[in-house]
């Protein structure tokens, strides 16, 4: 496949095994053009995503391959016909053996199946405060953009922080048009998304790359079940 720009990756694979306090990375011009199109004008509508709404946080969701919301179900395989066909084409490259080696090599992190594909949205007033998941040391999550109009200091991409507090952000993206934000999880892995106050739609889609073990799942598991 070559509608991701593998060059322009690869070559920012040291500065993101060296970052600090926590690995992470920022991508322009992630796909190729004619493809990102395809997809921009192809992503689904935001009326048709589920409201998922807490304290923390006030997002829309929607899954590959089901009707309801689970947060820490694994994606169901192969293709959702719901989606059109180059988001179909996407999701089978992000289970393919090429896309997730890439990024094993980028990354120096043992990810060797793919555990998250979906969509995740904001309208005005959307936002997610800053938190840590932790679930383990081999986890690597994306958050692939797919949003035009967005200005410098305006908020919607997915922060990383040096603490849980806002006012500790360290870096943010403003160009949500064809990038991707990306981190390595783990006990400083402090990330979020300020309230949108611009009247846009965040469109983005959230995949998780994982290491997988066919007799005891994945590492998540292992490190919850291990501590």
């Amino acid at each position: 496949m070559s509608f991701i720009n593998w060059d322009s990756i690869l070559a920012k694979s040291n500065d993101f095994k060296n970052q600090k306090p926590f690995k992470f990375a920022y991508f322009r011009n992630l796909f190729n053009n004619s493809f990102y199109a395809n997809l921009y004008q192809s992503y689904p509508e935001l009326d048709d995503f589920e409201d998922y709404e807490d304290m923390s946080k006030s997002q829309l969701v929607l899954e590959w391959g089901k009707d309801k919301y689970g947060k820490k179900e694994p994606v169901i395989p192969g293709p959702d016909t719901r989606f059109s066909k180059e988001w179909n084409e996407f999701k089978l490259y992000a289970e393919s053996e090429q896309f997730i080696k890439n990024w094993r090599e980028f990354s120096g992190v043992p990810v060797n199946k793919l555990k998250h594909f979906k969509f995740l949205a904001y309208r005005n007033g959307g936002f997610q405060l800053p938190h840590i998941h932790n679930v383990g040391p081999s986890t690597l999550v994306m958050m692939f953009y797919f949003s035009k109009g967005w200005k410098e200091g305006e908020a919607g991409g997915t922060y990383m922080a040096s603490d849980t507090d806002e006012s500790k952000i360290i870096f943010e993206p403003y160009d949500l048009d064809n990038s991707m934000a990306m981190f390595h999880d783990g006990p400083l892995a402090v990330h979020g998304t300020r309230m949108i106050t611009n009247n846009l739609e965040r469109r983005a889609l959230q995949i998780t790359l994982e290491e997988f073990d066919e007799n005891v799942g994945w590492s998540a598991w292992q490190s919850k079940n291990s501590g």
